[in-house]
């Protein structure tokens, strides 16, 4: 028998998300004519597990929970907003604003589903998971894709450069050398590019 309550608590948890849209980021598109949105963010992750999942440092991770960690890990921006990587305020009250938004927006759901997605949420936050670790790698690269892509769109609009990248994009190892060695390749050619400036501290 149809358990409506339920029903309707997830519909509701589902209408939700759709505000996920609405959030944009400081990261252009690839031909940089706007930026993204976050749904457009989480789709593109989630995308680039199941064709990279052979990178991950660990030989077998579970990719259905990589892919579950990518599709809900931004959900929590749409009361807390998109924190910009380099915005060293913002990031000082980032941790704050994102718990308790996400234990307004899962919240929502039926307990049992509430709890597997704020479980999941507060692991991928920790990366204390092969998962979790993997899921930041890919997180953490795509935005460096785009910015390669469309000349440095973010970078010259915020005036970051070549130390800030290679020092938040490090980690990347943790879930991927083979993922850091591309990503450090690309750095090194946008500076080559001109498409960011190399400030000489890395």
């Amino acid at each position: 028998m149809l358990n409506f309550n339920r029903l309707s608590q997830q519909m509701r948890f589902i209408i939700e998300i759709d505000k996920l849209k609405h959030i944009e980021r400081q990261s252009a598109l690839t031909d940089g004519t706007r930026q993204e949105n976050d749904s457009e963010h989480s789709w593109h992750i989630a995308t680039m597990a199941l064709l990279l999942s052979e990178y991950s440092n660990e030989i077998e991770i579970d990719l259905l929970k990589v892919i579950k960690m990518l599709l809900i890990h931004d959900l929590v921006e749409i009361d807390a907003g998109d924190t910009f990587l380099y915005d060293a305020l913002g990031n000082s009250t980032k941790a704050k604003r994102e718990n308790d938004a996400a234990q307004r927006i899962f919240g929502l759901l039926p307990d049992d589903q509430a709890k597997e997605l704020h479980s999941l949420w507060l692991e991928y936050e920790a990366r204390e998971s092969p998962e979790a670790r993997f899921a930041f790698a890919l997180d953490a690269i795509q935005p460096l894709l785009l910015g390669f892509q469309n000349k440095g769109w973010s970078w010259k609009k915020h005036g970051v450069v070549k130390s800030q990248i290679v020092d938040k994009k490090e980690p990347i190892k943790i879930g991927s050398r083979d993922l850091w060695e591309y990503a450090h390749t690309l750095i090194k050619k946008a500076v080559e590019e001109g498409f960011l400036i190399d400030d000489g501290n890395c």
